[in-house]
Formats: structure tokens, C-alpha cells, sequence
């Protein structure tokens, strides 16, 4: 038995989300299918990420066991034939040590949360972007973004069906980058807490938007309290970029 490592695209639009559920049609159902399709054997993906509905990923490691052994051109080949009618996308596949796990030997995740900050809809970015019209101050954001760096109860950007043991995470990096009309958004952690990254990214709209003061961001964030936090970020907007291990 050989496991083996694999970077993966996609785009999480019409998918129920990164986890198998019987609700809908999951990213990994389609690996799973799309492998046995191409090996005739059955395995069992796991993600390193388990981005929620909605939500893409630039570089989703995954890994999973193959008695088989494999050709990497072949075998990107016809598992991306079997996904062809499905906008996921297998990057690179390579084996690795037996013990390696890609949800629990990860040391680093980074997200990319984008907003388009413009008066006309979006045509390109339909689906892939926030569409915030009203004009941000980025100044504000920044600051409200910087309070986030360090060790900390996350609490506030805790969904109520999150299932993490603590709601304690070290933020290593929380930026913002502004190009023209677009904002990148980037938040680095071992890991993160269910929809914390889309509620930390609402908490900062509402300063750009001037909805709220430097203190109100403040006192929501200290409170530890959900109720205190503003809506969270619509799904679209958010990427899985990158894991390091």
C-alpha cells in the first residue's frame, strides 16, 4: 500500500463543500468516484482543509492509500478526465511516507479572502469575489486586521457547529492588499475555527464601511461572544491559497 499526496484546485461554487454529505455533491465524493473510476480501486480522500459550501481552493493537499502503483502523467490525466464535467482539477501527485496526514501534520494554512470594491456588478468575478459598492476605508480595515495578529479566543468568529476543541488559534498574519478596486485579504494559522475566517472578514467590512469604530471591532472581538459578531463574509469570496507542512 502506497500513499500518495495530491494538490488540488477547484471551484467550490455548486459543491455542499469540501466533506462527503448527503445533502449534496461534495469535492471529495467526486475524488473518490474519479480514483476508482481510474484504478477500480476504492479509497478515501482527506483534505487538509475542510472548506465549507461555497468556498474555493488554489492548492487543497490531499492524501490517500493505493495498492496500485501508478504513472503521475497518466494518472493526472484520467482522474482530470473522470472530473472533466466538474470545475476540479488535480495539479500535481506524488508519494509519500506512510504516516503522512494532510489534516493533521499541516503547520501553516493560508486564506485569500477577495473584494470587489466597485459600483458595477461583477461579470468575471461572479461567484469568486465579495461585490461591496458602498467605498471602503482601508486605513480602517487595516487597523481592525492587526488586532487579530497573536494568540487569542476566537470565539466571536466561532460558528455555533463548529467542532474544535478550542477556540484559543495564533493568527500569524492578517493583511490587506489593495489593487485598483480589488482587495486580497490574507490570514495565516496552523488552523482555523468553522467560518472564522468569513466572520473576521465581515468584522472588518463593517469598519471600512464606518459601521463600526476601532473600539466597536475591539469590543466585539474581546466579548468572545458570536452574537457580538457582524454577518460573516459570503462564502465566494474565500480561497484555501496555500499549506505548508
Amino acid at each position: 500500500m502506497q500513499r500518495y499526496k495530491i494538490i488540488v484546485e477547484y471551484d467550490g461554487t455548486h459543491f455542499v463543500g469540501w466533506q462527503f454529505q448527503k445533502n449534496g455533491l461534495s469535492i471529495q465524493e467526486i475524488f473518490q468516484k474519479a480514483i476508482f473510476q481510474f484504478t477500480r480501486e476504492k479509497v478515501t480522500v482527506i483534505g487538509a482543509g475542510r472548506t465549507d459550501a461555497g468556498v474555493h481552493a488554489l492548492a487543497q493537499v490531499v492524501h490517500f492509500d493505493l495498492k496500485k502503483k501508478i504513472k503521475k502523467d497518466q494518472f493526472l490525466l484520467g482522474v482530470n478526465h473522470y472530473m472533466r464535467k466538474n470545475p476540479v482539477t488535480i495539479l500535481d501527485i506524488k508519494k509519500t511516507k506512510k504516516k503522512f496526514h494532510s489534516r493533521f501534520d499541516a503547520k501553516k494554512r493560508t486564506y485569500e479572502y477577495i473584494i470587489i470594491n466597485r459600483q458595477s456588478p461583477l461579470t468575471l468575478q461572479k461567484n469568486k469575489a465579495w461585490h461591496i459598492r458602498k467605498k471602503l476605508n482601508i486605513k480602517s480595515m487595516k487597523k481592525g486586521a492587526k488586532l487579530l495578529i497573536g494568540t487569542h479566543d476566537f470565539s466571536t468568529f466561532r460558528a455555533s457547529s463548529c467542532g474544535a476543541k478550542s477556540p484559543v488559534k495564533t493568527l500569524k498574519k492578517a493583511s490587506i492588499k489593495k489593487n485598483k478596486n480589488k482587495l486580497i485579504l490574507t490570514f495565516t494559522s496552523k488552523s482555523f475555527l468553522q467560518q472564522q475566517v468569513r466572520s473576521m472578514v465581515g468584522c472588518i467590512k463593517y469598519l471600512g464601511e464606518g459601521k463600526w469604530k476601532l473600539s466597536d471591532f475591539k469590543s466585539s472581538f474581546q466579548s468572545k461572544n458570536r452574537i457580538r459578531c457582524a454577518p460573516p463574509a459570503p462564502a465566494c469570496g474565500l480561497y484555501l491559497k496555500s499549506i505548508s507542512y
